[in-house]
């Protein structure tokens, strides 16, 4: 059903409101004024049934939730935990008086997450866009200059290995065998821990001939279980369908080589890409690529946007652009990137490339500013939770992209609603 609604218009006889106690000009109290919560709500109604169900948590708790939790970095179980300690984070998302039990539990995060869905998230991230034009925080006209640059967002998986993936391919084969009740005449569940457990004994004592043997024992195992699973699915037709999806990311992972593309790196996150961003202290990066827009001037993020098949930074830029666009609801007509983005083919929009010679003074000292990105984009990534993504699947990526963007932009509406100091 659709949301309920926090109501604390009535009193209670021995309690006080939370807004009777606590600092009214406190910078985060300030910011929950400035949003138009009824209109998000407003705007949510239509993703929840009339009837069918219990009533929803209130979209001012979910919402206020989300923003406060990609503000400070947190997991969902912390972020539940400190929201319990904390009575600003309370009043915050409406309520009155003071909670001493769990809003919700952390699960229900991520189904609000699926619920909303990139469209509603991004909604939120147009509200502060909205909030800081009318504060004043940044000026209208600083929304058609945008800075832009391309990040990878690492996803979290391990480090892929041969050896590690044959082993946890095999582990996925006999979980899936349990559960379907399939007889294997040998799962190799032993043999292959001790296999994995060789692999790394030999590589550390620099036995690269022997580690490159038990890796071929590894697949050798992996291989008679696939194949024999596959020989006893094909005789069920509504089990082949289960385990179809599975058996061919399996299988790929079985015929593919060092110089295969479009290798798959992790089993439960099969669509991750390889990038390599010419780092000297990390050469490879396991993820996909984001591309941040933000205002040349003030640095407030406009876009955040997940892309995958790591493509070339010039072909992403118009849809960059068309993003920030959206969000801002202002017609972009200069941007600022670097030599990456040559080849980009835009004629709409004027786009300075650093480097560019024969530039007046002026847009000279404009395109030295579009270095400032760089340190936005540490600050997502150590600050918030850019810098490892563990949301699921290709919708995770785009959701936390945006999510990481409302955190940075959340940080720096308070740094201005913060009192001077004398």
């Amino acid at each position: 059903m659709k949301p309920s609604k926090t109501n604390h218009q009535e009193g209670r006889l021995f309690e006080y409101r939370l807004s009777d106690q606590l600092d009214p000009y406190h910078n985060l109290l300030l910011f929950g004024g400035l949003i138009d919560w009824d209109d998000l709500e407003k705007d949510y109604q239509e993703l929840f049934h009339q009837e069918i169900g219990a009533p929803a948590k209130p979209v001012r708790l979910m919402a206020g939730i989300f923003m406060l939790q990609h503000m400070a970095g947190l997991s969902d179980e912390e972020t539940v935990k400190v929201w319990c300690e904390n009575p600003y984070w309370q009043l915050f998302c409406g309520y009155d008086y003071l909670q001493w039990k769990f809003p919700v539990h952390p699960s229900s995060l991520s189904r609000w997450r699926k619920k909303l869905g990139v469209d509603g998230i991004r909604r939120i991230l147009q509200e502060l866009v909205r909030c800081a034009v009318d504060e004043e925080l940044i000026k209208e006209t600083e929304l058609q200059q945008v800075t832009v640059d391309t990040t990878v967002m690492p996803k979290n998986i391990a480090y892929p290995t041969d050896a590690r993936l044959y082993y946890k391919s095999l582990l996925s084969l006999t979980r899936f065998s349990k559960k379907f009740k399939i007889e294997l005449r040998q799962s190799y569940k032993f043999l292959s821990k001790r296999a994995l457990r060789k692999v790394f004994q030999y590589i550390h004592a620099r036995k690269m001939k022997q580690a490159r043997r038990e890796v071929k024992r590894l697949k050798t195992f992996f291989g008679r279980v696939l194949r024999e699973v596959e020989r006893k699915v094909l005789k069920d037709e509504e089990l082949f369908g289960i385990a179809k999806g599975m058996l061919s990311i399996l299988q790929q992972v079985f015929d593919q080589k060092r110089s295969d593309k479009n290798k798959i790196y992790s089993i439960h996150e099969p669509h991750v890409e390889c990038i390599s961003k010419g780092k000297a202290h990390k050469k490879y990066e396991f993820g996909c690529k984001a591309s941040v827009v933000m205002t040349h001037k003030k640095n407030f993020i406009l876009s955040c946007e997940a892309l995958h098949g790591n493509p070339f930074d010039g072909h992403t830029l118009k849809e960059s652009l068309r993003a920030a666009e959206r969000v801002s609801g202002r017609e972009i007509i200069r941007a600022f990137v670097d030599r990456g983005y040559k080849g980009h083919k835009i004629k709409e929009t004027e786009v300075l490339i650093s480097g560019k010679r024969g530039l007046s003074r002026h847009f000279k000292n404009q395109l030295k500013r579009r270095q400032a990105i760089e340190p936005i984009i540490g600050h997502m990534k150590s600050d918030g939770k850019l810098g490892r993504n563990f949301l699921k699947g290709k919708t995770g990526d785009f959701i936390n992209a945006l999510l990481c963007a409302i955190g940075q932009n959340i940080r720096f509406i308070l740094r201005a609603l913060s009192p001077k100091p004398a």
